[in-house]
C-alpha cells in the first residue's frame, strides 16, 4: 500500500471537504481573487469531480483596481476550465451610494469588498462560497472552522460556531443564513507552493520576480504601475526586481524584493523568510484586529 505523502494527505482532505461541499449545500460557489490560494482551492475542486465539468460558478469580486496580470489569468482560467464566472464589481456598490470611496494617500477599496461581496451571493442565492483562506495566515484565519457559519446579515461571530469532530462539518442552517467553506484551511505557504511545484500548476506572472516601477512608503515596496495609488512629492518612483508574495487589490498589496524566477526559488525563500505572507498587506495593518473586524462584517 502507497504510504500518502503530507501533501497527498491535505490534498485528500480538501477534496473530501469539497465534496462534501456539492452533497451538503444546494448553491455554493468558489470565492476566487486571482491569487495563488484560490487558485490552488479551484485546481482541487477541478480535480475532484474530474471527468466532469466544475459544478461550483467561480466569483469574482472586482475592485477596480486589480493587476491587469491578474484578470489577464483570471479570464485564461476560466476559458480553459469551461467555467462559470460571476463578477460583482466595487465601482457598482460605489454608484449605488451603498459604499463611500475613500481619500488621501491611504485610500483603498479593499474593505469596501463587503458589501458587494454579500451583495452577490445574495442576488444569486448562493448558500456556501468557498474561500482558500488559511489558518496560519492569520490570528483571525485562525479561528475559523471549515464550515464557517455565517447569520442571515452574512456577519462571522467567532463565538457562534458549530463544533467539528474529527472530520464531520455540520452545515445546518435558517433561512437567510449561509456558510463560508474553507478546504485549504490546513494548509501552510510552503504546503501551497510544494503542492503548486508537484502539480506544475500556474500562476499569473506577478509571483515571479519582474522589474516593476514601485516606491518606498513605511518601509513597504507598492506598485506605481499601473498608477491606482496616490504619491506624496516625497515618494520617488523606482525600478526594482520585485515579486508578489500574495495578491489582492493594488492599494494595499505590498511587493517583496527578490530574484526569484521559478518556483524553486520561491520555496527557498519563503522558507528562509522570518515575515509572514501577509506581512506586505497595508489592509493589514490597519489595527491590530483589521483582519477580524472585516470579517465581522462579512469579509473573506
Amino acid at each position: 500500500m502507497e504510504q500518502l505523502t503530507h501533501l497527498k494527505e491535505l490534498e485528500a482532505e480538501s477534496i473530501y471537504i469539497l465534496r462534501e461541499v456539492a452533497a451538503q449545500f444546494e448553491k455554493p460557489c468558489i470565492l476566487f481573487s486571482g491569487g495563488k490560494d484560490s487558485i490552488v482551492l479551484t485546481y482541487l475542486a477541478y480535480k475532484a469531480f474530474y471527468p466532469s465539468k466544475l459544478p461550483f460558478p467561480l466569483v469574482h469580486i472586482d475592485t477596480g483596481h486589480n493587476f491587469p496580470e491578474t484578470l489577464t489569468y483570471r479570464d485564461d482560467l476560466v476559458s480553459k476550465l469551461g467555467a462559470e464566472l460571476i463578477v460583482g464589481y466595487v465601482q457598482d456598490s460605489i454608484d449605488q451610494g451603498k459604499v463611500v470611496e475613500e481619500k488621501g494617500y491611504s485610500a483603498s477599496r479593499n474593505k469596501l469588498q463587503t458589501v458587494t461581496l454579500l451583495d452577490t451571493l445574495a442576488e444569486h442565492k448562493f448558500d456556501c462560497a468557498c474561500g482558500g483562506a488559511r489558518r496560519d495566515e492569520e490570528k483571525a484565519r485562525a479561528k475559523e472552522r471549515i464550515f464557517s457559519h455565517r447569520d442571515e446579515f452574512g456577519q462571522w461571530n467567532p463565538k457562534n460556531q458549530r463544533p467539528e469532530l474529527w472530520d464531520l462539518y455540520n452545515a445546518k442552517k435558517d433561512v437567510g443564513e449561509h456558510f463560508r467553506a474553507f478546504p485549504i484551511s490546513n494548509w501552510t505557504e510552503l504546503d501551497v507552493w510544494q503542492y503548486i511545484y508537484q502539480e506544475g500548476i500556474e500562476l499569473p506572472s506577478l509571483y515571479y520576480t519582474h522589474r516593476r516601477k514601485c516606491f518606498l512608503r513605511d518601509g513597504q515596496w507598492l506598485a506605481a504601475e499601473p498608477a491606482v495609488i496616490p504619491r506624496r512629492e516625497t515618494e520617488v518612483v523606482e525600478e526594482k526586481e520585485v515579486r508578489c508574495r500574495t495578491i489582492g487589490d493594488i492599494t494595499c498589496t505590498g511587493l517583496t524584493l527578490s530574484r526569484a524566477h521559478s518556483i524553486e526559488d520561491i520555496i527557498a525563500e519563503i522558507a528562509s523568510s522570518r515575515i509572514t505572507e501577509r506581512g506586505g498587506r497595508a489592509d493589514d495593518k490597519r489595527s491590530e484586529t483589521a483582519m477580524e473586524d472585516r470579517k465581522k462584517q462579512g469579509y473573506f
